[in-house]
């Protein structure tokens, strides 16, 4: 899909290799510098990648680090160059998307439309207006939530690496004893080692009685048989959930019956017309850039893992 965009721009004198196999892209990658060897089998991507003895730079439209061998990357001094921002905008649409089902059951006003049964009683009646949300991780992605959630009259408070006291953001170590204070906990935070199993029992006993949770980021960030008990208790009022661990969630998975979730199967990233015309626009700047040796576009901090 991405040929169409960047062949016509490619400068020339590249020698240029196409791939629509796993075979192709494994062929295909032994001897490239550069590389962008994105697939939806992650399987052959590891494959590819594995092979890749010449690799300088390493293109990718993913934002998330969970299928890229890191630890060879650093080894062999691999620039990778990630897709933080080709999906922003329809990542921050899905996360309100789904806050609004939650807060107004949305999902239940459907049911009722596909039985044709009208009620005059709304299945749920919460506002936005005048709650108070906490983004964890508050990179591209979570400031766009944030963006968004204030036009709804939400005090937004958002939660970084670095503070910005003036931004309404706090730092990494402050948000804990604050979890009390909010009726919205949305996660936008990377897939690390740092942020894995990061939100567990203690933290969702933390939370306001009756709060709502919203992950757009990564399922193996909450401890989800944490979260299924803290919904089933009723500490949680709901929660809206476009990632789950595993991915696809198995068809018996309790998380799939949890009280008051819904489910949008990672599909908020693919929820867009642009995202191939985003990416392959990155791209073709980041090339003009390498082979210019200048400073290029989100480059990843290897040993950070975003």
């Amino acid at each position: 899909m991405a040929r169409p965009l960047i062949e016509p721009h490619l400068p020339a004198g590249l020698d240029v290799h196409w791939f629509a196999s796993r075979e192709e892209a494994v062929a295909g990658a032994k001897d490239a510098e550069i590389g962008w060897l994105d697939m939806n089998d992650k399987t052959a991507m590891r494959a590819a990648l594995d092979g890749a003895a010449h690799l300088k730079w390493l293109s990718t439209i993913y934002a998330g680090l969970d299928h890229f061998p890191i630890e060879k990357l650093i080894r062999e001094g691999v620039m990778l160059t990630n897709g933080v921002g080709i999906n922003t905008i329809s990542v921050a649409e899905y996360a309100v998307l789904g806050m609004l089902a939650l807060a107004k059951r949305y999902d239940e006003v459907v049911r009722l439309a596909d039985r044709h049964a009208w009620t005059d009683s709304p299945p749920g009646n919460r506002e936005l207006y005048e709650s108070k949300a906490l983004i964890l991780g508050y990179g591209a992605i979570g400031a766009a939530i944030g963006d968004r959630l204030r036009a709804f009259g939400v005090e937004v408070t958002g939660v970084a690496r670095s503070p910005r006291p003036d931004q309404g953001v706090i730092g990494q170590d402050d948000w804990r004893a604050r979890l009390g204070e909010f009726d919205w906990l949305v996660i936008a935070l990377p897939s690390t080692s740092e942020t894995e199993q990061l939100i567990r029992q203690q933290e969702f006993d933390a939370m306001k009685t009756g709060a709502l949770l919203c992950n757009i980021a990564r399922g193996d960030i909450l401890d989800q048989d944490a979260l299924i008990a803290a919904l089933k208790g009723g500490r949680l009022a709901g929660a809206y959930l476009d990632v789950t661990d595993p991915e696809p969630l198995p068809a018996d998975h309790p998380l799939w019956d949890a009280p008051n979730t819904l489910h949008s199967m990672h599909l908020s990233g693919r929820s867009t017309q642009k995202m191939f015309q985003r990416a392959g626009a990155l791209f073709l700047e980041n090339l003009k850039r390498y082979l210019a040796g200048e400073p290029m576009q989100n480059v990843v901090d290897l040993d950070r893992g975003y």
